[in-house]
């Protein structure tokens, strides 16, 4: 569908219309498998969350009608959030289970890019990735529709709302700070 009528779609759930929130789902859910799939593809073997699985529980976090919708990028950054918090929430609950380990060093191309994340890993780029929010919002911003949206760089652009030289310069910067974050005593794994 058209980006047009899913931004259509989105205002009329901002506005609160009766029955959009269920006309969305079918529209969107396609994209949102993939996004899914693709956070996923990155987990460790035996991951008991399922593609499925994580969209429902990502869609029913979004909050949908208490967000004012910027358009479909817009949507689908949001939706990209709403699955990593699912899966740090995933993480923590099976750190919690395991508690222990010694920290190694890594860099956030490892985290995102491993084809077996361990948690304690994803844990600790959640963790930088939120002191970064605090810090620098905007650039915690750009990691988020980059990284964990799959997004590219003029996308991320489109939904931040910023050019596209600017979400280059924050990405370059973000990702050295989230490397020194996640490597402190200096060791480079970029």
């Amino acid at each position: 569908m058209a980006d047009t009528a899913v931004t259509n779609l989105l205002k009329r759930v901002s506005a609160g219309e009766r029955g959009a929130v269920d006309e969305l789902l079918p529209i969107v859910y396609r994209e949102l498998k993939s996004i899914a799939h693709r956070k996923l593809r990155d987990e460790r073997r035996g991951h008991t969350l399922n593609t499925t699985a994580l969209v429902h529980e990502a869609y029913l976090r979004l909050g949908l009608q208490q967000i004012v919708w910027q358009g479909r990028v817009h949507f689908f950054a949001v939706a990209a959030r709403a699955m990593r918090r699912v899966l740090i929430d995933y993480a923590s609950g099976r750190r919690a289970d395991k508690r222990g380990g010694g920290a190694a060093h890594v860099s956030v191309n490892d985290v995102v890019a491993a084809p077996e994340r361990r948690v304690d890993d994803l844990l600790a780029l959640d963790r930088a990735l939120n002191r970064l929010g605090h810090l620098e919002p905007r650039q915690a911003q750009v990691v988020e529709c980059h990284v964990f949206a799959g997004m590219s760089l003029e996308d991320t652009a489109v939904a931040l709302d910023i050019s596209p030289a600017t979400v280059s310069r924050d990405w370059t910067v973000a990702r050295a700070w989230l490397n020194r974050a996640l490597n402190p005593t200096g060791s480079r794994n970029t």
